[in-house]
């Protein structure tokens, strides 16, 4: 457990204000993201069969929440989902999406291996979208083009909180800033990947890390774990801002245009999963059976606590602290639902 205690911290809306701007925020911006990415609505699932291969393994060491139910097969685990990231790609086949159309959903999680701090929680909330896009698409332009207008949508809703609470939004820079993994390595090679982040997110004040997950050149280590088998490490990213109230990055998105079958076998067999290629979805893309897509989580508390200027995650969202995070954070005026 970690925790940031900024000095002469005041909330500026109750608890309950603070409730109607989450709301506002959380509604509205998905409609400006369904307009601007052509999303459609769709009602996602809580848990996944283990056997399908849905669940995101995350960097393969988190424990997914897991049951049996009483009128399923004994042996048919039953996991709460990490992400969406599968599962949507499967949806957009499923449900007869065309070209160029996409979805979105409320995603709820459970990570129960998270180190929780300001930024991190149990309890994870996200808007899941994916989109159909050409094979020739499968370039950096579109990586780009999709961010800026992620980045459109985020200034858009900030501008609409501004002017409902003016003294309690948090001003955004004007543009994104885009940087590639090894670009960070080779400009300051003596940090960590985080010391890297903080760097030139302080720098540009909004940016976009590009291709995380392969070995970079002088560590020969990745800039950060990502699964093998739904981003291509070589066309995904996350997009970070400077967050002056606590003199730190925060991550809000993390996407990326998804693997194509020739990308996921080498993935798979760089990361020595290539087992999972026996798995239902994993069949499914190697045989060419899924669309081409990109797609990515946006972190919904995440979001308001950015726009609101909150100093803790659980200001904005309902779930379980250590007692002694509590208490730390009472005591420095931080509204713990």
């Amino acid at each position: 457990m970690s925790l940031i205690l900024p000095e002469d911290y005041q909330p500026t809306l109750t608890i309950r204000d603070t409730e109607a701007a989450i709301v506002f925020i959380r509604e509205r911006f998905q409609e400006i993201l369904g307009q601007k990415l052509n999303l459609q609505r769709m009602s996602a699932p809580l848990f996944v069969e283990k056997s399908t291969g849905l669940n995101d393994n995350l960097n393969g060491v988190e424990r997914p929440v897991a049951f049996d139910a009483k009128d399923l097969p004994e042996d048919d685990t039953i996991e709460i989902v990490h992400s969406l990231a599968k599962w949507k790609r499967l949806a957009l086949k499923k449900y007869g999406f065309g070209m160029h159309e996409g979805l979105y959903t409320n995603m709820n999680a459970i990570r129960r291996d998270e180190d929780l701090d300001n930024f991190h929680s149990i309890y994870v909330d996200q808007w899941d979208w994916e989109k159909i896009i050409a094979k020739k698409e499968r370039t950096e332009d579109t990586l780009k083009e999709t961010v800026t207008k992620i980045f459109a949508a985020i200034k858009q809703i900030e501008a609409e909180c501004a002017a409902r609470y003016p003294a309690s939004t948090y001003r955004l820079p004007e543009k994104v800033h885009f940087v590639t993994t090894q670009e960070l390595e080779d400009t300051w090679p003596d940090l960590s990947p985080e010391e890297r982040e903080d760097k030139i997110a302080q720098k540009e004040k909004a940016v976009f890390i590009m291709k995380i997950g392969d070995k970079l050149k002088r560590s020969g280590e990745p800039h950060d774990g990502r699964a093998p088998d739904y981003d291509d490490w070589q066309l995904n990213g996350d997009l970070i801002f400077w967050y002056e109230p606590l003199d730190q990055k925060i991550e809000i998105s993390s996407m990326g245009i998804r693997v194509s079958p020739e990308s996921l076998h080498e993935q798979l067999k760089k990361a020595d999963c290539l087992d999972r290629e026996k798995l239902a979805f994993h069949k499914m893309l190697l045989d060419g059976k899924l669309p081409y897509t990109i797609g990515g989580g946006i972190g919904q508390s995440r979001l308001c606590m950015l726009l609101l200027a909150k100093a803790h995650i659980g200001e904005v969202q309902a779930s379980v602290w250590p007692q002694e995070m509590i208490e730390q954070c009472q005591k420095h005026q931080m509204q713990i639902l």
